[in-house]
């Protein structure tokens, strides 16, 4: 056999050994797919079967609650009873305008009184003296509240400040020595974490629930009912929450506050498998700023950008407009920079994708929410960001919501009234037949000025609730804190009422 002859049949030989080889391994693959090696560990299990962190173990939840249930309290609230105004009760008469204010009042148009309200939540001591933080929906517009302790004292309760766009509010009760929950870390908690709910839902006493934490920078729109800047990261858990636990404590198994209980997601109003809760990282930076500036200093980047949950047609007008993809959990993108804002002075620009705030990462506008909610202005971050696939870093000094870094003040809602207000005299109310009012002397440059009233304008109601002097229109309009105000009234020697709509907020 010649040398050709004998390395065409070594060719063969290799070249058939290598397809059995190869057909083999296929093969072998083939009937293993999908079984797990008994000898092989995933890379995200690195760590996990060791000498420190063997498999999870039972859970002792008793020291937790035994720490924390003292410093829950139950919280319950009084609307008192509410006169109609005729003003406003005309508007709803459907007769009034048919046959006349008297016809109207045959069939039940005149004043009426919208009953007493009471309701209940749950509240979190934080200091020894009686400052509490609760949700501001367990005590929005109350007239009276009233504080009950796991030990049965009561106390009254004092409103310190509070926060619609993050659903954060304080009180405080007189006291000393009072039980109170240590601060956690809510950056350090974990899926799949055990946590415990401990509130007063359905008018129970003291309730712990347990469950884990279930996912991470929730945002579901609920503050938005509230708030026009609404501010949501919540903590998603399984513990069983109801009506009546909002405000209460949802803390770690050292017994450590990590979140105030604020909503549930539910189709019937009951607890259906998720709650959620505010970041104690949140609540703190909340609380110090009411406490101590009697509002929030809300900082803010100055951007307008892709929010959480938007659907494939929006997404697609966005895409449009930047001219780019849109990645999911790549990072926030830029839709926007207004001019005069706190990115648009460092140099951010449209479609950039912001990834790092202080070198914490950020994936999704929640996330962002987050970390942006711990500052005040003035205060210089680093924000790092994409521009062109490439990574990029820049200082940006937060601004507040006016465009600079000054302290905002807690300007009260008759001072953004403007204007000089009076008690209406007797004489004049008595010969134009109500009962009393506010007599608008001069209407200044603030909100009353931005309406077409004019000076001599008497106040007899606001939003159907009826003005006698000026603390009812105080007491009035601090319990709107968002939304559209009608100023109702008269002005002395003409006929009719007339009715100013004010576009009322209490956030700053």
């Amino acid at each position: 056999m010649n040398l050709k002859n004998i390395l065409a049949v070594v060719a063969i030989s290799a070249s058939t050994a290598v397809l059995s080889v190869w057909g083999y391994s296929k093969y072998a693959r083939f009937q293993t797919a999908g079984v797990q090696d008994n000898g092989k560990l995933p890379v995200n299990y690195a760590g996990f079967f060791d000498k420190n962190n063997n498999a999870a173990g039972a859970v002792d939840f008793t020291p937790a609650a035994t720490t924390a249930t003292p410093a829950v309290v139950h919280i319950k609230t009084k609307i008192k009873a509410r006169q109609v105004s005729n003003s406003q009760q005309r508007q709803r008469n459907p007769f009034a305008d048919l046959f006349g204010d008297d016809f109207g009042d045959f069939f039940g148009g005149g004043p009426r009184v919208i009953p007493e309200q009471r309701a209940s939540g749950s509240g979190v001591l934080i200091t020894d003296d009686g400052y509490i933080v609760t949700n501001n929906h367990v005590i929005d517009g109350a007239d009276e509240i009233n504080v009950t302790l796991a030990n049965k004292k009561s106390y009254k309760a004092t409103l310190v400040g509070n926060d619609p766009s993050s659903d954060i509010a304080v009180i405080k009760i007189e006291g000393k020595d009072l039980p109170y929950l240590v601060y956690g870390n809510s950056d350090d908690t974990k899926l799949g974490q055990w946590v415990l709910a401990i509130g007063y839902p359905l008018n129970l006493d003291a309730t712990v629930t347990a469950g884990i934490i279930s996912a991470k920078a929730r945002s579901i729109g609920i503050n938005s009912r509230q708030s026009q800047s609404p501010v949501e990261s919540f903590i998603q858990t399984d513990a069983a929450v109801n009506s009546g636990n909002s405000g209460g404590a949802l803390v770690n198994t050292n017994g450590e506050l990590i979140g105030i209980n604020s909503a549930i997601a539910s189709p019937t109003g009951s607890y259906a498998g998720y709650s959620y809760a505010i970041p104690v990282n949140i609540v703190k930076k909340i609380v110090t700023d009411i406490v101590k500036f009697g509002t929030v200093q809300r900082a803010y980047i100055g951007i307008e950008y892709l929010p959480e949950g938007i659907g494939e047609e929006d997404k697609k007008k966005a895409e449009a407009e930047l001219g780019m993809t849109i990645k999911d959990g790549e990072g926030v993108y830029v839709l926007r920079v207004p001019e005069g804002g706190a990115a648009a002075q460092a140099g951010l620009k449209k479609g950039d994708i912001v990834t790092k705030l202080n070198g914490v990462t950020v994936t999704s506008s929640p996330e962002l929410q987050e970390q942006i909610a711990r500052y005040k202005p003035g205060d210089k971050i680093n924000v790092g960001f994409k521009r062109g696939g490439k990574e990029n870093t820049i200082a940006v000094v937060l601004k507040n919501k006016a465009g600079n870094t000054d302290v905002v003040k807690n300007t009260s809602i008759m001072e953004k009234l403007g204007g000089t207000l009076e008690n209406l005299d007797k004489k004049v109310a008595a010969a134009n037949e109500i009962a009393g009012g506010v007599q608008v002397k001069k209407v200044g440059d603030g909100l009353l000025g931005k309406s077409r009233m004019q000076d001599g304008f008497v106040i007899t109601g606001v939003n159907g609730r009826q003005v006698k002097n000026l603390d009812d229109l105080k007491e009035i309009l601090t319990s709107i804190k968002n939304g559209t105000a009608r100023i109702e009234g008269i002005y002395p020697g003409f006929e009719g009422s007339y009715t100013y709509p004010l576009n009322i907020s209490n956030e700053e």
